[in-house]
């Protein structure tokens, strides 16, 4: 049962901070932010998303820059890969981090990775490499200055016998210390059950805060960008009639430095 009151209190806080980050603030997007999302070879696709994932204002609010390594994690389809390819420059990184085959699956299935292995082999983008490895086993050969996980953290509750606090202690070391750990994903409603993270594929907020904050990372920002307060987060996310809006948190978690 929700409580009342840490329901006003969510609610008071939610309507504070869209008041808050009013039209104004956001639109102070750095030029190498956009440039990235400018950058016209971007697929028509990728643009058509735009207005719903607003990729300008979420980059600014990452703080990510130029000559960074950056590890993203679970990329799909490869929508933010290229934005943050091409906002590191030719002296960054990007490691496309993508699930392993789980045990046992078909022969036939799907190679996850080869839209990834594809985006790798375009010149354009010389500065992305692909690592496909157990998410149960997530490991980077060399540290990197921040984690980029979109849309996807509720999945990692759904690979078997997968270990949370494992899972987010891995992405604790794999940063430099004062690295960044960037997550959006779909909200559920406050204390959701579990079992929310399969049937709807969103998840609590402030489940993730407690699990990341856990493995050691400290909140450093959350930002309201992406935060539909139409979307009554009770429809699974690919219901037609919310698929593209739903309610989405914004994260940023730092390493400490020391």
């Amino acid at each position: 049962m929700t409580h009342p009151l840490r329901t006003l209190t969510l609610t008071s806080v939610a309507a504070a901070a869209t008041l808050f980050f009013q039209p104004a603030a956001l639109a102070a997007v750095p030029a190498e932010v956009g440039a990235a999302v400018a950058d016209s070879v971007r697929p028509a696709a990728d643009r058509e998303r735009d207005a719903e994932r607003k990729p300008a204002e979420t980059l600014a609010f990452a703080d990510i820059h130029a000559g960074q390594q950056v590890a993203e994690l679970m990329p799909g389809g490869g929508y933010y890969s290229r934005l943050l390819s091409a906002l590191l420059g030719s002296k960054g990184k990007l490691i496309a981090v993508v699930p392993a085959p789980r045990p046992g699956a078909p022969a036939d299935a799907p190679d996850r990775a080869a839209p990834l292995k594809a985006l790798a082999a375009d010149p354009h983008y010389s500065n992305v490499t692909v690592s496909v490895q157990p998410v149960q086993r997530l490991s980077l050969a060399a540290p990197v200055d921040a984690v980029w996980t979109s849309l996807n953290y509720h999945d990692v509750h759904n690979v078997p016998n997968i270990d949370i606090a494992a899972f987010n202690k891995a992405v604790f070391d794999s940063l430099k210390p004062g690295g960044m750990y960037l997550v959006i994903d779909h909200a559920a409603a406050p204390n959701s059950p579990a079992s929310v993270t399969s049937q709807l594929h969103r998840i609590d907020p402030e489940v993730v805060k407690q699990e990341v904050i856990a493995a050691g990372f400290v909140l450093e920002a959350e930002s309201p960008l992406l935060l539909n307060t139409e979307d009554p987060r009770t429809a699974p996310v690919f219901d037609p009639g919310i698929r593209g809006k739903t309610a989405q948190f914004v994260f940023k978690f730092r390493k400490p430095r020391s």
